[in-house]
């Protein structure tokens, strides 16, 4: 019969396991840990009693009081989506105007453009609108087509060459790729247009470029490069360009010219998105 050994100095039983002559103790748990335990042993009893618990091969069990997290989300959806639906009425029957006068609409439509353009646009126009090489900054003063509502507006629901029967569209012809001019003539020309925002370092090329851009390049860009909203021709004359204002890129785009995409957003978006866009984009600082 086996003997049970104990502790000499606290009078514990022992478990019978020593190392380097330290025996371990048989000591009871503690009486609030026990406690502790079976209650979660009932609760966890419980839970599986009343709400979804176990998964079976058709589903799983609905407990008694049927509960879904899944429904309550789709309820909180739906309310979501009716309280918004009165402000989305509102502005798909406004102007733009209206709405930007309209304190609880703009505000409304604020952020509904801002969830739109970092879904739709931040990636080509950046998560501040500060653009970058070949994507324009749209929180500055420097608008190819133009920076009113109603122009952006437009811009956004037909876009730039999108092959949309609205689309805005205009053509820079490839002076150099279509031997249209010489590389010398390019050069040339290239001068004259530095020489429009003070860059110029060759005056006699600037010089002899200047006919070659009131034959070629005057009737989009205007005389003093200050470029058309009509045909949107950027400006020559100021620091603001999409592909580099040095004498390289310039040249590059005289030889091959430039022909930038933006999608058309009619169609992909609803009408009420593409009103919020316009408000929020105008709002950044640099719509007119």
């Amino acid at each position: 019969m086996a003997t049970t050994e104990r502790d000499e100095i606290s009078g514990q039983e022992t478990t019978g396991h020593e190392w380097d002559g330290i025996k371990e103790l048989d000591s009871p748990l503690p009486r609030w840990w026990l406690m502790v335990m079976y209650a979660c042993i009932v609760w966890g009893v419980g839970y599986w009693v009343l709400y979804p618990a176990w998964p079976h091969m058709s589903g799983y069990t609905k407990g008694v009081f049927g509960y879904s997290s899944r429904a309550e989300v789709a309820a909180d959806i739906g309310a979501a989506n009716d309280a918004r639906k009165v402000f989305a009425d509102r502005i798909a029957s406004a102007d733009l105007e209206t709405i930007r006068q309209d304190p609880k609409l703009m505000e409304f439509a604020l952020a509904g453009g801002k969830s739109a353009y970092g879904d739709n646009c931040a990636g080509c126009h950046g998560s501040a609108a500060q653009g970058g090489k070949g994507y324009p900054n749209l929180s500055d003063d420097d608008w190819l087509w133009g920076g009113s509502l109603e122009v952006i507006q437009q811009t956004i629901r037909y876009g730039i060459r999108s092959g949309h029967d609205e689309t805005r569209d205009s053509e820079m012809p490839a002076f150099g790729r279509d031997e249209v001019l010489s590389k010398e003539q390019i050069d040339q020309v290239a001068e004259f247009v530095l020489s429009l925002s003070g860059q110029a370092k060759d005056a006699a090329a600037a010089q002899q470029g200047a006919p070659i851009y009131a034959e070629q390049c005057v009737d989009c860009h205007g005389e003093k490069g200050q470029g058309s909203r009509e045909f949107g021709a950027p400006n020559l004359a100021d620091a603001i360009w999409l592909f580099g204002r040095d004498g390289d890129s310039i040249r590059a785009i005289v030889t091959n010219s430039r022909k930038g995409v933006m999608p058309h957003w009619q169609g992909r978006l609803p009408e009420t998105t593409i009103k919020q866009l316009a408000i929020y984009i105008h709002a950044l600082g640099g719509g007119e």
